[in-house]
């Protein structure tokens, strides 16, 4: 009998992490997600993925408190051991994040700090803490985001912390390769959701200039980003390992 995966997302109860929780739990995973302040929405995810017919329990967490992870990862322990009689889980999303927008001479201490604790001093020491949870053959993916490849005035350290996690990926994938554990970034082109504002979903005329400057000819949607998080995760990509995949339609070509 083959034993059910389980994923771990941060900031799964909106946006592209809750896509990809959905989409993940379609194809029979079960999930553990964490949401930062909204209770409520995030018990929604949980009886969508439950009628689904998986497990999924949600958990809160601050990614930016890194004091917080060692508890964190006993919460994790202890739900793993309760709903499925097991110590480890397989997959871990490194997802959670925020927006912000301000062109270099305006950008302050304050909003770099914040950059830097969400999306690099927290992924890097979460997941240094959930590793002895995340199953051998395991898989870690890290989203990062197009803006490395591409320059839009405004999001310079946005952009340079997602550099950074970039390059984590590749030394992640080396010194967990013992394990088996595969360590991929997925870097997300413009899409319509609520993040940094939903300026991309809700503003026309941004909407309209990001569809203009993508092959495709539209700006993304979540499910664009959930089904490839759902591919990177899955056996028919055990092979691929330490690479950046970006997936935008093609933008900025």
């Amino acid at each position: 009998m083959t034993t059910t995966s389980i994923a771990l997302i941060t900031g799964g109860s909106r946006g592209l992490g809750k896509n990809a929780a959905l989409q993940l739990a379609s194809r029979g995973t079960d999930i553990i997600f964490t949401y930062q302040q909204n209770a409520a929405a995030a018990q929604a995810v949980v009886a969508e993925i439950e009628w689904l017919g998986r497990k999924a329990v949600a958990l809160p967490l601050n990614v930016a408190d890194s004091s917080s992870f060692n508890a964190f990862a006993g919460a994790v322990r202890q739900q793993l051991q309760q709903h499925w009689g097991r110590t480890q889980f397989n997959y871990l999303l490194n997802n959670a994040g925020i927006g912000i927008n301000a062109p270099f001479t305006d950008t302050t201490e304050q909003q770099f700090d914040q950059l830097m604790q969400v999306h690099l001093k927290g992924p890097f020491f979460l997941t240094q803490q959930l590793l002895p949870l995340l199953a051998d053959q395991g898989r870690i993916l890290n989203v990062s985001t197009g803006l490395t490849r591409f320059a839009v005035p405004g999001y310079g350290a946005y952009a340079a912390m997602k550099a950074a996690v970039e390059t984590l990926t590749r030394y992640w994938a080396k010194e967990l390769g013992p394990r088996g554990i595969r360590v991929n970034v997925l870097a997300p082109g413009a899409i319509a959701t609520d993040f940094g504002g939903g300026t991309v979903r809700d503003n026309d005329s941004v909407n309209q200039y990001l569809a203009s400057q993508t092959a495709l000819g539209r700006v993304g949607q979540a499910d664009d980003i959930g089904g490839m998080v759902a591919l990177l995760l899955s056996e028919q990509a055990g092979w691929v390992n330490a690479q950046r995949i970006e997936a935008s339609g093609g933008m900025f070509l």
